[in-house]
């Protein structure tokens, strides 16, 4: 397939990582020509310096054989035009913008005619719903949501004082009364798929996957405390503070923002005015202990700085804060990152390109594609959900006479709103949702390329 990334930033970037790897036949464009040649180094991709909204630049990119733009520069402005001005260059052609002003959420779902996009992707509105489900479950570092929110996988560490200390996966039943599957085992910044007979060691980082009610039945056997959220501190007054805060007012959760820049500020106040805002640096150490971060439930690092987000975050670790979110806008070195106390660690960058990637695998099988795609374990899996339908192979076998490919393990089935961790008599039906987990290089475009 013939794609054209337009920016090379953060976003640009980690999809030129992405789809480079599946095959795809990449052109990217950038006003930057250090940028580019440093990318054209790393991958096998073309590259075409100038501006992506330019007729000129898209027609030297070849946007009348392309098959998809993606449009990922650091303006809104400028993807929607250049979205605009590829479509009526190459009328076939699939447009997807990351449109990250609220302002414009409204006219582009309005003026579907005007703005021919076949997706807006919304970083920092992503962000925001993860954000608001990991406060929901206190103790989880991440949540990924399946089959309509009846299925999740989520991450979970093993600390000193964890029950889960020294158990083997065999001995989980007496350990929890809830059905859950460890189906993967991020250990020294190593994924691994253990067996029954893997002993589970301190800051062993856990994907697991239960039906929502069971994960509540997790923590609790757990010792994990799950006190509702009353109070969230969000450090950072930027577009994501606002989608959450606004998502969290209106859950009643109460909101405190700490925002350095008067203006934003200002502005912040007229859109929140249920909100409590303070004008300062979230640095000061004096300036938090003052507005009580000691006090408060969760605490939220989202400034643009992802240093000054570390800090913050250990500086609310180190007082005793229960639960602490840290974003993050480059997450090369995981393993560093992983050996901080820095609560829930989220990408914005990693939630759109993981949206895009559902979409593009969507256009090369119209038929099967998978319905979500999430990388886990920092980038060493994926999880994905696809719809059993009357093209699949092997409906109705037990999955113990099935021969899949090596590195892929059908993790859950949604069978009638039923929630399965599989067995070997286990089978699935047509309109059953199948969650798969891959490892390695395996690359699962539709649910019949797992088996061998």
């Amino acid at each position: 397939m013939k794609i054209i990334i337009a920016g090379d930033g953060k976003v640009g970037a980690m999809l030129t990582r992405q789809l480079s790897v599946e095959g795809n036949d990449l052109t990217l464009i950038d006003n930057n020509g250090k940028v580019l040649e440093s990318t054209e180094e790393r991958y096998d991709i073309m590259a075409v310096q100038g501006n992506c909204a330019s007729m000129d630049v898209l027609c030297q990119a070849g946007i009348e054989e392309a098959d998809l733009l993606i449009a990922a520069t650091g303006a809104d402005e400028v993807n929607l035009l250049c979205a605009m001005t590829a479509h009526g260059l190459n009328s076939k052609l699939h447009t997807i913008a990351r449109v990250r002003n609220p302002e414009y959420s409204k006219q582009i779902y309005q003026m579907k005619e005007v703005f021919p996009l076949s997706l807006a992707v919304n970083p920092e509105k992503q962000t925001a719903d993860e954000i608001e489900r990991l406060l929901k479950f206190p103790g989880f570092l991440r949540r990924d949501t399946f089959a309509k929110g009846r299925v999740e996988i989520v991450e979970l560490k093993v600390t000193e004082d964890s029950k889960l200390r020294g158990a083997t996966l065999s001995t989980l039943d007496s350990i929890t009364k809830a059905k859950v599957l460890i189906f993967a085992v991020l250990r020294k910044g190593k994924a691994i798929t253990p067996d029954g007979n893997f002993e589970l060691q301190v800051g062993d980082r856990l994907f697991v996957t239960a039906s929502r009610n069971d994960l509540t039945v997790l923590l609790k056997d757990l010792g994990i405390i799950t006190h509702r959220v009353k109070g969230v501190m969000i450090c950072g007054g930027g577009t994501l503070c606002y989608y959450l805060a606004e998502k969290l007012l209106r859950s009643g959760i109460s909101v405190k923002i700490i925002e350095q820049d008067h203006n934003r500020c200002v502005r912040l106040a007229a859109l929140l005015p249920n909100a409590n805002i303070v004008c300062g640096d979230a640095s000061n150490g004096q300036l938090l202990d003052s507005e009580g971060i000691d006090s408060t439930d969760a605490v939220i690092t989202m400034t643009g700085i992802d240093e000054l987000n570390m800090f913050l975050s250990l500086y609310a670790s180190e007082i005793g804060v229960s639960q602490i979110v840290t974003k993050v806008g480059r997450l090369e070195n995981h393993s560093m990152v992983d050996k901080l106390p820095l609560g829930s660690i989220v990408c914005p960058k990693e939630l759109c390109a993981n949206n895009i990637v559902r979409y593009v695998r969507a256009m090369r099988n119209t038929e099967g594609a998978a319905i979500s795609v999430h990388t886990i374990a920092d980038g060493q899996a994926e999880a994905v959900e696809f719809m059993v339908d009357e093209k699949t192979l092997h409906i109705g076998e037990p999955l113990k006479r099935l021969r899949t490919k090596k590195d892929v393990l059908i993790a859950c089935i949604t069978h009638r709103a039923e929630t399965i961790l599989p067995t070997g008599d286990s089978t699935f039906e047509v309109g059953d949702t199948v969650i798969v987990v891959t490892t390695g290089d395996t690359i699962i475009y539709q649910l019949n390329d797992i088996f061998e």
